[in-house]
């Protein structure tokens, strides 16, 4: 069967986004590949953390895993920092690339503009990124368009690696849904839906109530034609809601601008909230169940011990080719 690793940073509350471009695509996925599913805590720390708050947001984006539908019978659900092979492989990755290569990438250089202090940690984790992927021989990873250029760096190091070693490593496709990987601000498509954004009305959160989802909803830019159609370069904003409903309801965006031909945005924007709310309630009890749950505690050190006995296989396998003794 094959392999998808992904995972949701836990620094900061999630909004819809992050509900159509990965929550939603990792429970179908769940059905398609064998899955492993982490909170790349390891990741989160490149930049400050308040500790209190990495442990509370880290336990948040496991528990909102298991609420939106992943089943940890069927996929490993973990935290990075509980399989110590994510480290080490990172460092083996770290001896693999090129400074040049890392001084390219863009995520680092607008992350680190405008900062006085900036981590090594932050310049170098494209090669714990790569060992996060390789460590499990993924065959497909996610990605949205900010990351293909780390998963085209994971793919030159696999191949650099299996070219200096020997066969080590699976090289690993990207899979970029086609619905819900781009959900824009409410208040200007033209943006990423992000909490940053100073107008509290541009995101719902995952954990918003109804009454504030309907709120942002009707206060949503559209534009003055009055039709609701799909056609991102000339009704961006439009698209924009009606991706936010395909994502919900799992229909496609032909069934949608059929069902509002001449409705104008009122009634579209209406039921898009009920259709939203539909979806988020019985998530957001079940996320209140579980996240300060020992039940939570058990998922997740099952999950690492499952993804641990991949990953250190993984290692192994890696270290041998590299020359280092090891024992049985």
């Amino acid at each position: 069967m094959q392999r998808i690793l992904s995972g949701i940073k836990p620094s900061g509350d999630l909004n819809i986004g992050g509900y159509g471009g990965a929550l939603s695509q990792f429970v179908k996925y769940q059905h398609e590949y064998e899955s492993f599913f982490f909170v790349p805590d390891l990741h989160a720390v490149t930049v400050y953390q308040d500790p209190a708050e990495l442990h509370q947001r880290s336990r948040e984006i496991a528990a909102y895993y298991i609420a939106a539908g992943i089943d940890p019978q069927k996929s490993a659900i973990f935290l990075q920092s509980q399989v110590s092979a994510h480290a080490q492989m990172g460092w083996l990755m770290e001896t693999q690339v090129h400074f040049g290569e890392l001084n390219r990438m863009t995520q680092f250089k607008e992350k680190a503009e405008g900062k006085e202090g900036v981590s090594s940690a932050l310049f170098t984790y494209p090669a714990l990124m790569a060992a996060d992927i390789l460590l499990y021989q993924a065959t497909h990873v996610p990605v949205g368009d900010d990351q293909k250029q780390h998963l085209e760096m994971t793919r030159d190091l696999a191949e650099r690696f299996n070219s200096r070693y020997g066969q080590t490593f699976t090289l690993p496709e990207p899979i970029t849904p086609e619905i819900g990987s781009r959900i824009m601000s409410l208040d200007d498509p033209s943006r990423k839906m992000s909490k940053s954004n100073p107008n509290l009305n541009s995101y719902i959160l995952l954990q918003d109530s109804p009454e504030i989802i309907r709120k942002k909803l009707s206060r949503a830019v559209t534009d003055s034609e009055g039709m609701v159609r799909y056609d991102w370069e000339h009704k961006p904003a439009v698209s924009n809601l009606i991706e936010i409903y395909a994502v919900f309801t799992d229909e496609s965006t032909d069934v949608i601008e059929q069902r509002y031909a001449g409705q104008g945005y009122g009634m579209f924007k209406q039921e898009l909230a009920d259709v939203v709310i539909a979806k988020l309630e019985p998530m957001q009890q079940r996320f209140r169940e579980i996240v300060g749950s020992s039940e939570l505690d058990i998922i997740l050190r099952q999950g690492a011990e499952k993804a641990a006995a991949a990953a250190n296989n993984t290692l192994r396998k890696a270290s041998e080719a590299m020359g280092f003794v090891m024992f049985e």
